[in-house]
């Protein structure tokens, strides 16, 4: 795939610029847009779209981890009860890959996120009440971990939707998990980033990078700005549709 001037880039740097404004902005759906669009749009094939979404990804949580905390969107007690079990959870997943076919629980995992997400933007719709104080937090960065690793993405749409779901305030539910996003992502994508090597840098790779690490700033502020109503109501529209798409492949 050659990549003759800077133009050949701008599709990539669209791509890379949208996915991380929803990301930043709601704590989800990264992955999800860039692996659609990569395989559905640019047909590239879906293991090195996931190689490619992985790398960027290392670069992108980065950037929208250091923006939550300049907007202080960061909670710094559940970003610590997240950060040790999503880490432990991506390794496990990581080393579990060649042994479990995870695609196989997949779908089910996408059901249950639909009908969470069809429950945050009914939440949304009404009062969402007053914020609490978030519970079964180890446990949750455990699986969502875990499924990131093996099953090609969840850190997100998991953790971020059940936090919300518990009643916590969503910029801190989105800062906190976005940022503990980061560690999780360069765990999981240490052998990606030996196999691929920096030549791989070029081309969609870096056109993603640099979207993604321009947009990151904008979602954190807007995940400070935009009230908690419209804020539920929009992940549960993301979340839903997301998982709804994941099953429609799936099972289609």
């Amino acid at each position: 795939m050659g990549f003759d001037s800077f133009a050949d880039l701008l599709p990539y740097i669209a791509i890379g610029f949208a996915a991380q404004l929803v990301d930043g902005a709601l704590g989800m759906a990264f992955g999800v847009i860039t692996n659609t669009l990569l395989v559905g749009v640019f047909g590239m094939p879906p293991a090195l779209a996931s190689a490619k979404v992985h790398l960027v990804e290392c670069f992108t949580t980065a950037s929208s981890g250091i923006s939550h905390l300049y907007h202080r969107n960061i909670d710094r007690g559940l970003f610590l009860r997240l950060l040790i079990p999503g880490v432990l959870g991506g390794v496990a997943g990581a080393y579990l890959l060649s042994n479990i076919d995870a695609s196989a629980i997949k779908p089910f995992v996408l059901l249950y996120l639909a009908g969470i997400g069809i429950y945050l933007f009914v939440r949304g719709l009404r009062h969402p009440g007053d914020p609490k104080p978030a519970r079964r937090v180890a446990p949750l960065g455990l699986l969502g971990g875990f499924l990131d690793a093996a099953g090609g993405g969840g850190w997100g749409p998991v953790v971020t939707s059940n936090l919300l779901v518990q009643g916590v305030e969503p910029r801190r539910v989105i800062g906190s998990v976005s940022a503990a996003e980061f560690f999780l992502t360069v765990a999981v994508s240490a052998t990606f980033i030996a196999h691929i090597g920096i030549a791989d840098m070029a081309g969609p790779t870096l056109g993603l990078i640099v979207g993604g690490v321009a947009a990151a700033p904008i979602g954190a502020y807007a995940a400070k700005r935009v009230p908690v109503k419209p804020m539920l109501t929009l992940v549960g529209v993301v979340l839903t549709l997301t998982s709804l798409y994941g099953i429609w492949k799936a099972w289609g």
